[in-house]
């Protein structure tokens, strides 16, 4: 498996996010494009955690019915990077060796994993790079 990046949960939330056009727009090109070109990815804790917070957090809560369509539909399609006991290993090897929270680690720990080069993340220290994975923040000015 080989992908160019790697999209954490935040993208995929934002995309949804009426309040926010512009992190909107930006995260629906990120994932339209991930879907068109197969370069983009996710794993199997980006689907956890959107469907929690999509169907719990959202100000409109997503039906079930309408999260399961988007589960076929997009998320099964780029999920890519299933957990196991060599992903949790690599996670806390990545969660001492930053300083990252278990969850952070775990998305990096997939992105590597993956083979991918960059994180797209609201959430990670942007510009830094880890094991050869670039911390992009797609929403960032400039």
């Amino acid at each position: 498996m080989s992908a160019e990046f790697f999209l954490d949960t935040n993208v995929i939330v934002y995309s949804f996010d009426s309040g926010a056009s512009e992190k909107s727009t930006i995260a629906f090109r990120l994932i339209r494009n991930a879907l068109q070109t197969g370069e983009g990815i996710i794993s199997t804790q980006v689907v956890q955690e959107f469907l929690n917070v999509a169907t719990r957090k959202f100000s409109v809560p997503m039906k079930p019915e309408d999260a399961k369509q988007f589960l076929l539909k997009v998320l099964n399609p780029l999920c890519q990077v299933y957990a196991d006991l060599p992903l949790f290993e690599s996670c806390l090897e990545l969660q001492a060796e930053t300083g990252y929270s278990f969850y952070d680690s775990l998305i990096l720990a997939g992105a590597i994993r993956a083979g991918c080069s960059t994180v797209y993340s609201e959430d990670l220290q942007a510009g830094q790079t880890v094991r050869g994975v670039r911390i992009v923040n797609p929403f960032a000015v400039g």
